[in-house]
């Protein structure tokens, strides 16, 4: 919980300041909670009394009729105070309800005031509890007052003798409890806490698994989560081990009486004291004494705290109980602060696209592999081994080879999405994988991911603040987003995954990277839903965004035609250069282009379909995604078809590395 906390004790503001405050207004109240307690005490001075009177002056002294007669005073005693408990009860009622309707109207009048999201809770949830928590403390309370000063009362009428063994073990045990109040509470409220903590906390990832997931956060998160349980274990510790003082105080004022008791029983009874005072004595510790003290450690130090909390988040001002006067500011409580976060994101103006990475000086390249070598087993050939490349900053690169060839094993090494065997990554000067250069790079997939929301909100998903309008407008013309976002309804518009096409969800994918502030962007295949048309437009929307190194891992041999550098990848062994020289010095380049260029006039390339669909066929949207005119597409007998064109040799795509 962040922000300052108020004190538990101490001061008008405090939380008891308060507390006595509100009872001195309602004295008439309590003066009759008081009276209605002393007529159920009586039921406890009398039970204790009347069993030894009526073991001592009846049947101990052979008169039966006397001891039946001083057990029928302790029955009436009982009904006595079954009459008094149930006019404690009402006092009881009239001095909570009017806590609870002062509550009630703190809630609904910061709701209103304050546009409170947390109003709703508080008013059904968190009222209820201090309703409930004030009566069981005044009823703990109360209880243990007046019941040890029957008891003790009692006590003292059968023989002072019995109260010198009985009280000191008694007061030192509440002493103790009195000593260790505060720290349990302390203790007690830090453990709820960090309870709440965990719980906002999950709260607010759970929902987000899909995007923690597609984002590779999840050790980031995992860590935070991790660190709140830590804490959250800490506060439990710590709690147990002030507990065991709760425990001794209970073995000291409540059991030492009794083992005092039975141990000095011979010395007491030499002194005069009688048998039936003896048993009368031992009645009122183990009927009355020890199981109040019980409620009152238990009920005050467990729900004593408890209140507390609640009280102080319901009504957070200092001073008179004036709605208005609040001192403590919203974030103070964690779990309001998380929802206001959540629900109403505060919109504001971004003059520019600062990015959080500064570029690197011109002399530091982009990408620069060493010695790159990778396998996805430790018995497992490599799938690229001893690869040195430098990629210098602003250049286009187009990766280009077989499926199965290792392509996409490189994009996830350059990501740091993969881990070389031996060798390393460096990203604009850091090393890769790290928390530095995974800001400076965005990976887009070949299967992209959208999730359920506004289109804004999936546009920013990489933004550390919101992005504004007219940038965001911008980024979707260039990538060739517009078309689809003013049919949609503009930015605000609410989108359904699973309602839009692969074609639809790339586009998304794409301007959520070009609006992104990483400086190196890798298209993993990310335009293969596009057409050729479509896939040109996005591609030189990121050549030409200031600052930018963009990797191809192209499918088209359009994007290597179009990129500055071309990496032709041939299983162990790599060609580096632009179009025109791996025309010459590459066979498998030349052959790629040679495929490509007696197919290019019969037909579009045409990438394979979305491996989701069941029956093998997927409708063509609309123009501008891959499409042979709102016809259908059929996928080939293993699921997918190669289409004349891509740079493929016919291998799986679910093999492509």
């Amino acid at each position: 919980m962040t922000g300052r906390r108020r004190p538990l004790t101490g001061g008008p503001g405090s939380v008891r300041g308060r507390g006595l405050r509100f009872l001195r207004e309602r004295w008439p109240v309590v003066g009759r909670l008081a009276a209605w307690s002393v007529l159920e005490t009586g039921q406890t001075f009398l039970m204790g009394y009347a069993l030894a009177r009526g073991l001592d002056k009846g049947f101990l002294a052979g008169r039966t009729g006397v001891g039946l007669a001083w057990l029928g005073v302790g029955a009436l005693a009982v009904v006595a105070g079954a009459y008094g408990t149930g006019r404690v009860y009402g006092a009881v009622a009239a001095l909570v309800e009017p806590l609870r309707d002062r509550l009630v109207r703190h809630v609904v009048e910061r709701g209103v005031r304050e546009a409170d999201g947390g109003a709703l809770s508080g008013l059904t949830q968190q009222v209820e509890i201090a309703r409930d928590t004030f009566a069981g403390l005044v009823m703990v309370s109360r209880s243990f007052l007046f019941t040890a000063a029957g008891a003790l009362v009692g006590l003292f009428s059968l023989d002072p003798l019995l109260l010198l063994v009985v009280a000191p073990p008694l007061a030192a045990g509440v002493a103790l409890f009195a000593a260790t109040l505060r720290p349990l509470a302390r203790r007690q409220e830090a453990f709820l806490v960090a309870d709440e903590e965990i719980a906002a906390h999950l709260g607010a990832v759970c929902p987000g698994l899909r995007d923690i997931t597609a984002g590779g956060a999840e050790t980031a998160v995992a860590a935070e989560v991790g660190d709140r349980i830590d804490a959250e274990l800490r506060a439990a510790r710590s709690l147990a081990h002030w507990g065991v003082m709760r425990v001794m105080s209970l073995a000291v004022g409540g059991q030492l009486p009794i083992v005092l008791l039975l141990a000095t029983a011979p010395w007491l009874l030499h002194r005069g004291v009688t048998p039936g005072a003896l048993v009368g004595a031992l009645a009122y510790v183990t009927q009355s004494l020890l199981p109040a003290l019980q409620n009152l450690v238990h009920g005050l130090g467990t729900s004593g705290s408890r209140l507390a909390v609640v009280l102080r988040r319901l009504a957070p001002e200092t001073g008179a109980d004036n709605a208005g006067d609040a001192t403590y500011p919203d974030h103070a409580d964690p779990s309001r602060s998380s929802t206001a976060v959540r629900e109403a994101p505060v919109r504001h103006a971004v003059p520019d696209r600062a990015s959080p990475c500064p570029a690197p000086p011109p002399h530091i390249p982009a990408i620069a592999l060493s010695s790159l070598t990778f396998a996805y087993g430790p018995v497992s050939d490599p799938v690229i081994k001893d690869l040195t490349l430098t990629v210098p900053q602003g250049t286009h690169l187009a990766v280009v080879g077989p499926s199965g060839i290792g392509k996409s094993t490189l994009a996830g090494l350059v990501a740091g999405m993969l881990e070389p065997r031996q060798g390393s990554v460096r990203l604009c000067g850091y090393s890769v994988p790290g928390p530095t250069s995974s800001a400076h790079r965005v990976l887009i997939p070949q299967e992209a991911y959208v999730f359920s929301g506004s289109v804004e909100e999936n546009l920013g998903q990489l933004r550390p603040d919101p992005v504004p309008e007219a940038e965001l407008l911008a980024a979707a013309d260039a990538v060739g987003l517009a078309p689809l976002l003013r049919e949609w309804g503009g930015p605000a518009a609410r989108i359904d995954p699973e309602k839009l096409s692969a074609g639809e969800r790339q586009l998304i994918a794409l301007t959520r990277a070009y609006l992104s502030c990483a400086p190196v962007v890798l298209l993993d295949e990310a335009t293969c839903h596009l057409d050729a048309v479509a896939e040109e437009r996005a591609e030189r929307a990121f050549a030409d965004r200031p600052g930018t190194t963009l990797v191809v891992v192209a499918h088209r041999i359009s994007s290597a035609r179009r990129a500055d550098r071309v990496l032709v990848m041939d299983g162990l062994h790599a060609v580096y250069g632009d179009h025109d020289t791996l025309t010459r010095r590459s066979p498998l380049y030349r052959d790629l282009v040679g495929t490509w260029s007696t197919t290019v006039r019969t037909a579009p390339s045409q990438p394979p379909l979305a491996l989701g669909d069941p029956d093998g066929v997927d409708p063509v949207a609309r123009p501008g995604l891959t499409g042979d005119g709102r016809h259908v597409v059929a996928h080939g007998p293993v699921g997918q078809m190669e289409a004349s064109g891509d740079l493929r040799d016919g291998g799986s795509l679910g093999g492509e590395g």
